[in-house]
């Protein structure tokens, strides 16, 4: 079976030529999301990367329910920080508000020169269909 590429209604398109996410056998790759605002991309960034964080949590969030799944359904992310040292306590302390210890998807967290939009962090991540 061939990859389904799911560009979503309702989304803005990505600030990058690709899909909002691809889908084979169930599992289900979402494009890295920055912290920008999905109902007006054109607004600037939030401040700081725990602001950047929770909305980038928040737009994976949206695809996935886009996509009939939701946060549960995600089994591992990659974050990308621009300030690895100076941001990761930050983004540890959203990461652990937003998902429920024992339910959290496997992560990598990969210090990055810069990211697009100016953005300090990006999260990427793969989720799989019941």
């Amino acid at each position: 079976m061939l990859p389904r590429c799911h560009i979503l209604a309702g989304l803005p398109p990505g600030v990058s030529p690709s899909s909002h996410a691809v889908e084979a056998d169930g599992w289900i790759h979402l494009t890295g999301q920055l912290g920008r605002d999905l109902d007006n991309p054109a607004a600037p960034l939030p401040e700081g990367c725990a602001a950047q964080a929770e909305r980038a949590l928040g737009n994976l969030a949206r695809v996935l329910a886009a996509l009939g799944l939701g946060m549960e359904n995600l089994v591992s992310c990659r974050v990308y920080l621009t300030r690895f040292e100076a941001d990761y306590a930050a983004l540890n302390e959203v990461w652990a508000r937003s998902f429920a210890e024992g339910a959290r998807p496997s992560r990598v967290c990969i210090g990055v020169t810069a990211l697009a939009l100016g953005a300090v962090v990006e999260i990427e991540a793969v989720a799989r269909r019941p």
